[in-house]
């Protein structure tokens, strides 16, 4: 049977020619539509069982077991509050009473971090505090700002031996530790001065910046993620990315907002149980959450729709999508205990075992182009003009 050509005046009849796609005009870029990688979670509808779903007893056990392990416990906890409330109230009376202190000027204190989160890891008992500074941050300015508040500390404590803080100054800012616990100063300046900044003379303008971000973070974290699951999981992941260095690459800003897309982001808006969000993550890395071209995650601290993890390099991304592939595997076949408890030796380097089946570590999939040097392109040069002489 022929085919009927379309000639009439409304274009090609139906089962004709169709004519392709319009070719873009000259210098106009093809418009750049991210992906989102396949997630069961979201469209598990469309994917029905065939077989009843596996008991997973044991695996839960085991997670909230490591859970409770990783809390700090109550000795460790009073610490830490206790620093945290005797340099809040120095920091309180440099605000209301500075007297003849004047090497800076305090607009804000704000508590940031895992501490203010609820997410703090036993054996790192550390409170983050961003003090908020009108004037600008001058190195020196923060030197003396530290010295007074170190002076102001010992004289609360009475300047007893038990209980003598001592301090560091770090780029960030400076460290007050006393009886295990530390507050971290994390010092910035308002928004005004950002502009005004010199690097001759003041604290590093990126740090300083990703002050005011820990800020936005905490408040976001504050009104969206206080759900008891999600400061689980992030424990959890931050104990994982800790013993596994594929996974050092991803921030803790970056794990929030994964455990919060795990934990919540499905059709129902219901908290998934800890054994299926936890696995979640590690999918969705596998599957190339975090690889260009990828949706991503969304900040939603920053303009413009950033996404999170473009703050890592290819090499990373690749880095960390085949460290998830590889203890996706070990999971999928029962090695639980050892991703959540171990890594002697390395299964993410090394070849292991699991029920018969044999997991490899996976191959990098992204080489760093190399770098001409100096003297190659001096080579170079010199060879064309050579050619043209």
């Amino acid at each position: 049977m022929r085919m009927a050509r379309g000639r009439g005046r409304g274009g090609p009849m139906r089962g004709g020619m169709r004519p392709g796609p319009r070719p873009l005009p000259h210098g106009v870029k093809p418009m750049y539509l991210p992906r989102h990688p396949f997630d069961l979670a979201l469209c598990e509808p469309s994917f029905p069982r065939v077989k009843p779903a596996p008991d997973e007893t044991a695996f839960t056990n085991a997670l909230m077991k490591r859970n409770l392990d990783l809390t700090p416990t109550q000795q460790e906890h009073t610490a830490v509050l206790n620093l945290v409330t005797k340099v809040q109230a120095v920091l309180d009376g440099l605000i209301i009473t500075p007297g003849t202190f004047d090497a800076c000027q305090i607009e804000e204190v704000r508590e940031v971090g895992s501490y203010k989160k609820g997410t703090m890891i036993t054996g790192h008992n550390v409170a983050d505090l961003v003090v908020i500074l009108k004037t600008f941050p001058t190195r020196e300015a923060v030197d003396k700002f530290a010295q007074k508040v170190h002076e102001d500390l010992l004289t609360s404590c009475g300047q007893d031996s038990g209980t003598k803080a001592t301090l560091t100054t770090t780029e960030r800012g400076f460290e007050l530790s006393m009886q295990g616990a530390t507050v971290r100063i994390l010092v910035t300046t308002i928004l005004q001065n950002l502009r005004k900044l010199s690097p001759e003379l003041h604290l590093d303008a990126k740090i300083i910046q990703s002050h005011l971000a820990a800020v936005r973070h905490s408040r976001w974290f504050e009104e969206n993620a206080h759900h008891s699951s999600i400061k689980v999981l992030i424990r959890l992941l931050r104990d994982l990315r800790k013993r596994f260095d594929g996974l050092e690459p991803l921030s803790p800003w970056m794990l929030d907002l994964l455990a919060h897309n795990a934990i919540l982001n499905n059709p129902s808006r219901q908290a998934l149980p800890i054994n299926i969000a936890y696995r979640r993550c590690l999918q969705l890395l596998a599957a190339g959450l975090f690889l260009p071209g990828s949706a991503s995650i969304t900040d939603p601290c920053e303009a413009n729709n950033m996404r999170v993890h473009t703050a890592m390099t290819l090499e990373q991304h690749d880095l960390v999508c085949l460290t998830a592939q590889t203890l996706l595997r070990v999971l999928s076949h029962g090695g639980f205990q050892r991703i959540l408890e171990g890594n002697t030796p390395d299964i993410t380097g090394e070849t292991s075992a699991w029920n018969d089946v044999i997991v490899s570590p996976l191959e990098k999939a992204y080489e760093k182009p190399p770098e001409k040097k100096d003297d190659e392109d001096m080579e170079d040069m010199n060879t064309e003009e050579t050619m043209d002489t």
